[in-house]
């Protein structure tokens, strides 16, 4: 089942904005640490980013105020140019876009890979997985020894590091190695922090997971 987006009113989205913008001034009148309390936030938020407990692994829910607003799922004006129905990462950006219908799409915050491990290109959705097992590169085990321990597959679950979903990637009908998957780790999303895959909030690659068959098209910019 495909999952509902939400698109916020002008009203929240303006609240919440206005919200951040104070807590940002009060920061630059002082030097020294002062504690603030959190802005809060519209029900639109707080419904997207709520717990979902009827998952396999009940998933949490995401402190909005630990993300940038930036990288909060919305619906906006297409500026890809690509047929809908395509997937569209912008990595300068931090965001990908699913193209929709009408010149819209909808616009999800991500993490990409850091210096070294950055990749651009066409390629397509090959597969994809709920709850996947994780199993990592030879080059990762090489890199990072203590990846070794799951050489045979870490099982799913929140500690796993493709998350709730996966949409692995493929060109030529080759797997990449490269995933879209999903993370908990609030802060990466907007960074350059992967080995090269592109993660988003758990709750967002459920939404994307739901919405792209396989065989979808990629595009990755720079």
């Amino acid at each position: 089942m495909t999952s509902a987006v939400f698109v916020p009113s002008r009203r929240s989205f303006v609240a919440g904005a206005a919200s951040l913008a104070a807590l940002s001034l009060a920061g630059c009148a002082t030097s020294r640490r002062i504690d603030i309390l959190a802005p809060s936030f519209s029900d639109y938020y707080l419904t997207m980013y709520g717990p979902l407990p009827d998952e396999k692994f009940p998933v949490p829910a995401i402190d909005p105020n630990k993300l940038d607003p930036e990288m909060f799922r919305t619906q906006v004006p297409d500026p890809t140019g690509e047929r809908p129905g395509t997937i569209v990462v912008n990595t300068s950006e931090r965001h990908l876009y699913l193209v929709q219908e009408g010149g819209q799409a909808i616009r999800y915050g991500v993490g990409i890979g850091r210096e070294g491990f950055a990749w651009s290109g066409k390629a397509a959705v090959g597969r994809k997985a709920v709850w996947p097992t994780w199993t990592p590169p030879l080059e990762m085990q090489e890199r990072q020894p203590e990846t070794r321990e799951w050489a045979n597959g870490m099982p799913g679950g929140l500690a796993n590091p493709l998350g709730a979903r996966a949409m692995y990637i493929y060109q030529g009908g080759r797997d990449t190695l490269y995933r879209l998957h999903g993370t908990l780790e609030v802060w990466s999303i907007g960074s350059a922090v992967s080995s090269g895959c592109v993660r988003l909030l758990f709750h967002d690659i459920i939404d994307l997971y739901g919405r792209c068959p396989v065989g979808t098209p990629i595009v990755v910019n720079s």
